[in-house]
């Protein structure tokens, strides 16, 4: 008899535990989703861009991370950094991407697209005081974009008198050296695996 009501227990016990673990994903799933919905509402306050529901957050919380890092030519590193390494930087840990080094460079990996075909992500190229392409940023929405200034990295707006002076196209990375770059990480993370 005392086997048997220990059996009836050790099933109500199981059958307790199975319950328990089907609704905590639910509640989990909602907090995140809560918290999610807390964050964009703070960044999009932040950087005055209105984050949708297929925004990249790892986009949003990568720029938020990095603004006030002074500006520094030729920097590569939180003590100072300048706009194209700021945008390599952002492409590699973001996109998982690794773009040129400067900014002309990075333009001859987009193929152009207009001011008003800006989509988030897509980078933006500015001729200031030069003939050649000298500046590059990382378009957010909403006629926004982040990028390495004299003032360390900002968020500033495309329609502000002297970035709209100095815009020269925006640019979105060419399919083929998307698969190029995929590729050569697929292959670099392939070879790291086998020399183990």
């Amino acid at each position: 008899m005392k086997k048997f009501a220990l059996a009836i227990a050790l099933m109500f016990t199981v059958l307790a535990s199975q319950a328990q673990t089907k609704t905590t994903p639910a509640v989990t799933e909602d907090k995140t989703d809560e918290q999610e919905g807390l964050a964009k509402t703070y960044l999009s306050q932040i950087m005055g861009v209105a984050l949708s529901a297929t925004s990249n957050m790892k986009l949003f919380h990568f720029v938020y991370d990095w603004i006030g890092t002074p500006y520094h030519f030729g920097g590569e590193s939180r003590k100072g950094i300048d706009c194209s390494a700021f945008t390599k930087e952002l492409y590699s840990e973001v996109f998982n991407l690794d773009i040129k080094r400067s900014s002309r460079d990075i333009f001859s990996m987009v193929n152009p697209v207009g001011k008003d075909d800006l989509k988030e992500g897509d980078l933006v190229f500015f001729k200031i005081h030069s003939r050649r392409i000298s500046h590059v940023g990382i378009y957010l929405g909403d006629g926004k974009f982040a990028h390495a200034s004299s003032r360390g990295v900002a968020i500033s707006s495309l329609d502000d008198n002297y970035y709209s002076r100095y815009f020269y196209k925006g640019g979105r990375l060419l399919a083929s050296f998307k698969d190029q770059l995929t590729n050569s990480n697929v292959a670099t993370n392939t070879d790291d695996d086998n020399s183990n």
